[in-house]
């Protein structure tokens, strides 16, 4: 079980589980990645097939046709959008773009914002004044972010580097999480906005990581980077469309940053199928009132089903659950011995063994984890 349990940073590898447990990777239920359970729309299906032979051909660097259904779609300026391999490509470009001296991170959340700044290089050459500042969300308060304290704590990061010659700080950056993975914790949308602005009045570069705001699109401030020099918005389309196989995400950047991300990252990075099935997948109304009703329907299904085995949850905004369990680690093996996969959250800044993060499926395979689930429990 050794290569099976070895935790993955962002859970989802059937693969390994499948040759492990030597079977069939169909027959693994991955609750560890949090992707739609309808499956991909059956119009990016028909789509990809009947355009696949443009797949002979380079993808278009620039994602024309993608990026201008997504600023039909978003109401935003082309200019400002650009398209990743998904949004994890996108978050190490800013990283490597920008090079910032002190970065902001709520804990816990998405490890992969600590990963690009790492790999960033700027790391290595920052003084000792410097660096990665984390802003803890405790179990006390549900893990949810204050406001206020989020700006204070970003106008105590930029102040503590200002320069004495220029009074200027030197470059900043803060993420967010909305909703927050691995909690599921929806920051409202005019909260985020409040950060925003501060953001903007101390000239410290936000990151708003709304990978699963389809699932809550009230509180999505992607309409307000265009009136926000320091305000990104990056968006998924693997999570909520389940084209995690096929990586698609985009983003709303200030036009300077489009420009210096232009400079460094490498060309072709979306596929032609990945642009063929954005496009597809935005037209597709059905599918999205579709995945609403079900997540919404088995959402209350999962959370009167845990309240019944006495498992805490935190209320979520998303398709996944936050959970505590004793003896989580024994949990999480004997459910990968039958072929069931959930996410250890032991290496998560700010939380421990016990907590582990489950997916919202369709009823069959809710049914199928709660039952594995009651016969493990220690």
């Amino acid at each position: 079980m050794g290569a099976l349990m070895k935790q993955a940073l962002h859970g989802g590898n059937i693969h390994a589980a499948a040759r492990t447990l030597g079977t069939n990777p169909k027959r693994i239920l991955d609750l560890s990645a949090s992707i739609n359970p309808l499956g991909m729309p059956q119009s990016v299906r028909a789509a990809i097939t009947s355009q696949l032979n443009a797949a002979v051909h380079y993808p278009d660097p620039d994602c024309v046709e993608l990026t201008q259904a997504l600023s039909a779609h978003h109401a935003v300026d082309p200019e400002t959008i650009l398209c990743g391999n998904g949004s994890t490509e996108l978050i190490h470009l800013i990283a490597r773009t920008l090079q910032p001296e002190q970065v902001l991170i709520p804990a816990p959340t998405f490890a992969e914002y600590e990963r690009a700044i790492m790999a960033s290089g700027k790391q290595e050459v920052r003084s000792k004044k410097c660096g990665t500042y984390y802003f803890h969300l405790t179990a006390h308060d549900g893990f949810r972010l204050d406001p206020d304290a989020f700006i204070d704590a970003m106008t105590k990061m930029v102040s503590s580097y200002s320069s004495p010659i220029t009074h200027r700080s030197s470059l900043s950056l803060a993420f967010l999480c909305n909703p927050n993975n691995p909690t599921g914790c929806v920051i409202p949308r005019d909260e985020v906005l409040k950060i925003a602005a501060a953001a903007k009045k101390l000239r410290c570069y936000l990151v708003v990581d709304e990978a699963f705001i389809d699932f809550c699109p009230e509180h999505s401030v992607i309409d307000a980077a265009a009136r926000n020099p320091y305000l990104m918005v990056l968006r998924s389309m693997t999570k909520f469309y389940a084209l995690a196989g096929i990586r698609l995400g985009y983003g709303v950047f200030p036009p300077s940053v489009v420009r210096g991300i232009h400079a460094i990252r490498e060309p072709w990075t979306v596929s032609t199928v990945a642009q063929i099935a954005g496009c597809a997948a935005l037209d597709d109304h059905g599918y999205r009132i579709k995945t609403l009703s079900i997540i919404a329907r088995e959402k209350q299904y999962l959370e009167k089903s845990l309240r019944s085995l006495g498992v805490p949850c935190l209320p979520s905004a998303a398709n996944y659950y936050l959970l505590r369990l004793h003896g989580a680690d024994v949990v999480v093996k004997t459910l990968a011995k039958t072929g069931i996969l959930i996410r250890s959250c032991a290496n998560f800044r700010g939380l421990d063994r016990s907590y582990v993060r489950i997916a919202v499926r369709c009823r069959r395979e809710n049914i199928r984890f709660l039952k594995e689930l009651t016969r493990c429990r220690p």
